[in-house]
């Protein structure tokens, strides 16, 4: 299934590490984009800027659940949203 995952990074070099993730689990990455750096409206763990980066992924429904506890236990990982893709 498609879905779209919207991250937000204090360090690009955990953008590497994002992408192993995916693919670790028998996903691919179909798309990314790279929003840039962007002031955020208020701190999140002490950070007032972060970048914006956009994937859409493909992935095994069974692999979600794996994929977002990782993600959830990643410190350097500000925020995410991960959709279902129409």
């Amino acid at each position: 299934m498609k879905y779209e995952l919207t991250f937000l990074l204090n360090e690009e070099a955990e953008l590497k590490k994002i992408k192993e993730l995916v693919i670790s689990l028998q996903g691919k990455v179909e798309k990314e984009e790279d929003w840039g750096l962007k002031t955020l409206s208020y701190k999140i763990k002490n950070n007032q800027t972060a970048h914006f980066y956009n994937y859409v992924i493909t992935i095994d429904k069974s692999k979600l659940a794996e994929l977002k506890k990782k993600l959830n236990f990643n410190e350097k990982l500000l925020r995410y949203l991960l959709l279902l893709q129409d």
